[in-house]
């Protein structure tokens, strides 16, 4: 497949161009991950900057800030991630490759640092599953366990695992968003896993303001009305105020 990191327009491009730089000299592996690249295989050049990291990335992020004036970097070291505020005031999210264990359903999970292939495990579907190397010695190498590309093209829906719906509830907001955004249709055993877990409650395992939290990106997408009626016919639907 091209180098889709070409597909990036120049400003990005040579900003993901320098972050591989500074993995490099840290002795990290960088990549453009998730969405992103779902994106640039969909052909859209303004994609957001989520960088995973096989190393530091809190001081990943610190030196990119280092190299821009007016910069500034948020750390979260108890959840591995950082974002740098660039002079421009686009943001570049920063997370370090890691595994997710849930204690039980619905709750934040306790996060470890762990290599590209488990952090793209815990992601929620397929074609969110996705990385692009960006140091120098690998540059635009695409990193693809699960499908996502296939799924892609074929306009699937998949999730990774059985579980994926029980650990995140939310995931069944967001395959209606990504249902409706992307024209995509679920597959039919992730079908199937979604509405076991509607019919045993999951979502009433999490917390109002985390399905609002889902739920108002939805209203933000042009098609919403496609999303709100999914969740509807799956009787997955709160409302906006977060109840039936």
């Amino acid at each position: 497949m091209k180098n889709l990191l070409s597909h990036l327009n120049p400003e990005s491009l040579s900003l993901v161009r320098s972050i591989g730089d500074l993995a490099r000299g840290q002795g990290s592996v960088a990549y453009l991950v998730g969405g992103p690249v779902r994106d640039l295989m969909l052909g859209f050049p303004n994609v957001d900057l989520d960088i995973t990291v096989e190393g530091n990335c809190i001081r990943l992020a610190e030196n990119l800030a280092g190299q821009h004036r007016g910069a500034r970097v948020t750390r979260y070291p108890a959840f591995l991630t950082a974002t740098v505020l660039m002079p421009d005031n686009s943001l570049v999210d920063f997370a370090t490759a890691r595994q997710e264990i849930y204690a039980y359903g619905g709750v934040f999970p306790e996060v470890k640092p762990a290599g590209i292939k488990d952090d793209l495990l815990r992601r929620d579907f397929t074609i969110n599953a996705m990385a692009i190397a960006i140091n120098p010695d690998a540059w635009g190498k695409l990193i693809d366990p699960f499908g996502g590309v296939a799924d892609l093209l074929s306009k699937k829906l998949r999730v990774l695992h059985e579980k994926s719906f029980l650990d995140d509830p939310t995931r069944i907001l967001r395959a209606a968003r990504f249902k409706a955004r992307l024209g995509l249709s679920v597959e039919g055993k992730t079908f199937k896993l979604l509405k076991s877990a509607i019919k045993i409650k999951v979502l009433d395992t999490i917390k109002p303001q985390r399905y609002l939290k889902d739920f108002n990106k939805i209203l933000k997408e042009p098609n919403f009305r496609e999303a709100i009626k999914c969740l509807k016919s799956w009787d997955a639907y709160k409302g906006p105020e977060g109840s039936p």
